[in-house]
């Protein structure tokens, strides 16, 4: 017994030398942190085919070059307007497509001869991302370039591989890998710093078809975002285009990349994409992403004659907030330059109606606001008076550590439940039906450390 006794006095002195190690519990990037905070941005997609004068079809337009890149002819080009309507929506970001699936390059670009350089337009001294990175610095917005590698339909790359066979199409290839890494260094050295590189449908791997991206925006944006290649995405898609994300959205991931050419379509992928995973071991946050011409049975990111009446609806539009950015998720939202080189002026209405509404839910216009470390807070209302929405937000810092939680509302004297979930995150948006309180109380009922709440708001909020 004597023997015992010692024994377990070692292993205790042992374990006060080598405590048990915690979990670990991933935590943002300072890059990721300015993603969560932007909570909402836009993409402006232009290319080529917006001129023709015809309905889009991508099936068409990644194996067809245009026929004459000298249709490009924005007279009234105002990239000043596009950012001024995105602001008007709230938008703290922007995305350029500098280049899509025809392979047309939107700037001066020495590596691409398929640019600005080869048109009429400007006497081919145009520079649409030049104008478009000078007006978001203007206006306070941050700017992010979208390159499209993936599809180029001038030089028959189709979902990153060369068109044909054998020895030529591998040098065609290998020509298009340095090509692609050419253009990203020209975008990452020429415009000062951004916010994000977004490569569409990634970058693939450039151990097999795709270049070898990341070190070049590592070395000249060191804090970019980075979406992404087969190693990593500084975010993820959330797994549809309809500008919301599903309920929980964990910004964790099991991952450190989002998705590729392999994996996308694989339906327990896509379900990951949506959800993401609490108990992940890295940091990838979900993307909400919609096209405002979306409305009607349509789906357009670029502009397209006819589609004037397409512009979703003010009601969708406060859906689509709360379902994504209201669910831990950053949205962005498509905007479709015209044909004279302006945002159309309904599509600009309803974006400044939409940050309206928006701007509702800010803390400057919260009827009341609380903070603190607790696994219970309770918000006091100047007046008992009608509530239809509270905010919650943690401190995303320290990761994401709310399991479960709910929300009660003193009602005649007594706390009743309103709301309740799992995922809190950068942002969780809880609509409910009108209650008239003078007090709303936040109860964390599971957690896996003590939470930081930075943020618990009651909103009244006109319909």
């Amino acid at each position: 017994m004597k023997h015992l006794a010692l024994i377990a006095l070692l292993l205790l002195a042992a374990a006060s030398i080598c405590p048990a190690q915690e979990r670990f519990y991933p935590v943002p990037a300072a890059r990721q942190l300015k993603w969560h905070e932007s909570e909402l941005g836009v993409v402006f997609h232009y290319d080529l085919h917006v001129f023709d004068g015809i309905r889009y079809g991508q099936g068409n337009n990644r194996i067809e070059p245009i026929a004459d890149y000298n249709i490009l002819n924005p007279t009234k080009l105002d990239t000043d307007q596009w950012v001024l309507a995105a602001k008007a929506a709230g938008a703290r970001f922007a995305v350029l497509t500098a280049t899509h699936e025809t392979g047309f390059g939107l700037w001066q670009s020495d590596v691409n001869p398929y640019c600005l350089k080869a048109v009429k337009w400007r006497d081919g001294k145009g520079d649409i991302v030049r104008d478009f990175v000078n007006s978001c610095r203007k206006y306070g917005i941050m700017p992010g370039i979208y390159i499209g590698i993936r599809w180029n339909s001038l030089l028959g790359i189709h979902n990153f591989k060369a068109e044909g066979n054998g020895e030529f199409a591998a040098n065609r290839q290998q020509w298009y890998k340095r090509l692609c890494e050419s253009m990203v260094k020209e975008i990452c050295t020429r415009y000062g710093e951004l916010f994000m590189i977004w490569f569409d449908g990634g970058a693939d791997d450039p151990k097999g078809d795709g270049p070898n991206v990341e070190p070049i925006v590592n070395k000249y944006q060191p804090n970019c975002l980075f979406y992404h290649n087969v190693d990593r995405a500084d975010f993820r898609w959330g797994g549809s285009e309809t500008g919301t994300v599903s309920y929980p959205c964990w910004s964790s991931f099991p991952q450190p990349y989002s998705h590729h050419k392999q994996s996308d379509t694989q339906r327990n992928h896509l379900e990951l994409l949506k959800h993401g995973d609490k108990d992940g071991k890295y940091w990838v946050p979900a993307m909400a992403d919609a096209p405002l011409r979306g409305a009607n049975g349509r789906h357009e990111w670029f502009w397209e004659p006819g589609d004037e009446n397409n512009v979703l609806s003010l009601d969708t539009l406060k859906a689509m907030y709360t379902k994504s950015v209201g669910r831990n998720a950053t949205l962005i939202m498509g905007l479709t330059p015209d044909t004279s080189g302006l945002i159309p002026t309904l599509d600009e209405q309803r974006l400044k109606e939409w940050g309206e509404w928006t701007s509702q839910l800010s803390t400057e216009k919260a009827i009341a606001n609380t903070s603190g470390s607790s696994k219970t807070l309770v918000l006091k209302l100047s007046q008992k008076q009608p509530i239809s929405y509270c905010v919650i937000q943690e401190d995303i810092s320290k990761g994401e550590r709310i399991r479960a939680y709910k929300v009660e509302a003193k009602i005649r004297g007594r706390w009743t439940t309103i709301c309740q979930g799992e995922s809190v995150g950068h942002k969780r948006i809880e609509k409910f039906a009108v209650v008239s309180t003078n007090a709303l109380r936040l109860t964390i009922n599971e957690a896996t450390q003590m939470p930081k709440i930075i943020r618990f708001s009651a909103h009244s909020v006109k319909p």
